[in-house]
């Protein structure tokens, strides 16, 4: 009798042991998804943010600039150009992430969208930077070689649009440092996440 007893007591707190295992493990998966989810989130949060201040640029800024100074329409064609194709990229991303489902999709299909959307950021960074520079090369070739109306001289106003100019590339290149390094922490989370999620799918 004692031995059944004995047996009866082992079974109950070998099952109640393999219940709080499984409790446990979800714990951690739900926490490596939540962790996951946050870096995510501040993934599409900074290209909500592109998306936005790309689009007030190229809606309010830049159009009233053009309507309120001596820009030409070629100038103001050029830069608007560009704008709208840097605007295409980060929709194309957002369109990206939009697919990423943490609570449905499997952590080798996640991979393979997260894959992807790192593509296009690398191919984003090399042809982006030729984008801008072309458009500002263009873009100061337009106003200073063909614009009459804004008088330009060679001299004290050229120096300032040139000195504006590099001081632009400047303050874009350090903003566009701290949010790439931000954006490289985020996905470097989301990936060691999804790597976490792969071994509780095994």
């Amino acid at each position: 009798m004692e031995l059944d007893e004995l047996k009866a007591s082992w079974n109950a707190f070998d099952k109640r042991l393999a219940e709080t295992e499984i409790v446990n493990m979800r714990m951690v998966k739900e926490m490596v998804t939540q962790k996951t989810k946050t870096a995510f989130d501040g993934v599409v949060g900074h290209n909500i943010y592109s998306f936005v201040v790309t689009l007030l640029m190229m809606a309010v800024v830049f159009p009233y600039v053009y309507m309120n100074t001596p820009i030409t329409t070629a100038s103001f064609v050029i830069v608007e150009g560009a704008m709208l194709i840097g605007l295409g990229i980060v929709a194309w991303k957002l369109c990206l992430l939009s697919k990423v489902d943490l609570g449905a999709k499997k952590a080798n299909e996640l991979s393979g969208i997260v894959l992807r959307y790192k593509k296009v950021c690398h191919n984003e960074t090399s042809w982006s930077i030729a984008l801008v520079a072309f458009a500002m090369v263009a873009f100061y070739i337009s106003e200073l070689g063909f614009n009459n109306a804004a008088g330009y001289v060679l001299g004290t106003r050229i120096w300032l649009v040139v000195g504006l100019t590099l001081l632009t590339f400047a303050l874009a290149f350090a903003i566009g440092l701290w949010q790439r390094s931000r954006h490289a922490q985020q996905m470097a989370e989301i990936e060691r996440g999804l790597e976490e999620l792969k071994e509780f799918e095994n």
